[in-house]
């Protein structure tokens, strides 16, 4: 195990609006809150009592939501997993809220906890901001308001917004990121401004799961295609639960497209595929790779680059079984760099010693 072993991705869970974000509002908010009786915005991406979102062996007993008790998340994330520190994703219904004002304070009350309730509890912890991606100049003024507080590492939205992420109507909230040296963590989930897949609603919560890779590639494209890292050369993405094994078959693809009809964005002058490896970066959990070690290897030299994985738990969401979240026939100098190199590269605030 690495001495400094980074886990770039858990959950802490809002227990409740009323009893957990209520002193945090706005006195307008709280008052909306009680008089309307507003509580438990949770996503259905990850709701409570699915497997998916805890296993058994953490969850609190009492029935409160996993992820919800910090001194359970400290033995799971630290003393059981084995992270030296972590950042905390919270993935909450602010996101998806459709009034601007009310998504905008419900998210100053989720950073605002989270620096209270947890960061300041254990050094070890630091964060990323979830600001109101529906409306992107407040969700500029909520980077601006936090970021001078180094405990918060990035910038965390949804996989699924009401538009495809590389548009200019974000832009703003790109160009706050790169000055703050904040990337943006795009996490699997979605507000639900439409359908998980691209031709329609499935029937099922599998195929949803399945379906949230789609949506991946179609942010990856969408930020390379629209000349967004062209205008914004130090910014980083970070794809949070995107899995793994779907990159080299993409990347591939995108490349031969890109040489047949690359007149149509003159902009983009390098292969997609280069661009990937400079500018985004990938958690590794889910993993969903072979579970051979040839088949691994294959996937990470296609993949073709040693600095684009972030060791992630994803605790307590449970995709892996037994206590070590690392992946089965990874190298260990890949070990090495994705706990300790990588993170430390990727997420230029997270200074371990402050």
């Amino acid at each position: 195990m690495a001495a400094t072993r980074i886990d770039c991705d858990i959950h802490p869970a809002v227990g409740g609006t009323r009893t957990t974000l209520l002193p945090y509002l706005s006195d307008h908010w709280k008052e909306q809150v009680v008089s309307r009786a507003i509580d438990g915005l949770d996503l259905n991406s990850y709701p409570p009592s699915m497997p998916l979102s805890g296993r058994a062996d953490w969850r609190p007993a009492d029935g409160r939501k996993p992820g919800s008790d910090l001194a359970m998340v400290q033995r799971g994330a630290f003393d059981q997993l084995g992270a030296s520190h972590a950042i905390c994703n919270v993935v909450y219904g602010a996101q998806a809220v459709f009034d601007p004002y009310m998504a905008a304070d419900f998210c100053k009350a989720i950073n605002d906890w989270i620096a209270a309730e947890w960061l300041a509890r254990d050094t070890r912890l630091r964060a990323s901001i979830v600001v109101p991606i529906q409306a992107p100049d407040l969700a500029v003024e909520e980077i601006e308001r936090r970021a001078g507080d180094n405990r918060f590492v990035s910038v965390l939205v949804p996989s699924q917004n009401e538009m495809l992420l590389g548009r200019r109507h974000y832009w703003p909230i790109y160009q706050a990121a790169e000055k703050y040296r904040l990337p943006i963590a795009i996490h699997a989930g979605s507000a639900y401004r439409g359908a998980p897949s691209s031709i329609g609603w499935p029937s099922y919560r599998y195929e949803y799961y399945l379906a949230e890779a789609q949506a991946f590639q179609a942010q990856t494209l969408s930020l390379i295609y629209e000349g967004v890292f062209g205008k914004y050369p130090g910014l980083t993405v970070v794809l949070m639960e995107s899995g793994v094994s779907w990159l080299p078959a993409f990347m591939w693809r995108a490349n031969k497209t890109w040489r047949g009809v690359r007149v149509e964005v003159p902009w983009v002058e390098r292969e997609p595929a280069a661009i990937i490896r400079d500018h985004f970066r990938v958690t590794m959990q889910p993993f969903d790779a072979p579970m051979d070690a040839t088949g691994v290897a294959d996937i990470i030299d296609q993949i073709g680059s040693d600095k684009m994985f972030l060791f992630a738990s994803d605790y307590p969401h449970w995709q892996f079984d037994g206590d070590d979240p690392v992946p089965p026939h990874l190298p260990d100098s890949l070990v090495r760099r994705m706990c300790e190199d990588n993170p430390l590269q990727t997420f230029p605030r997270l200074k371990l010693n402050s």
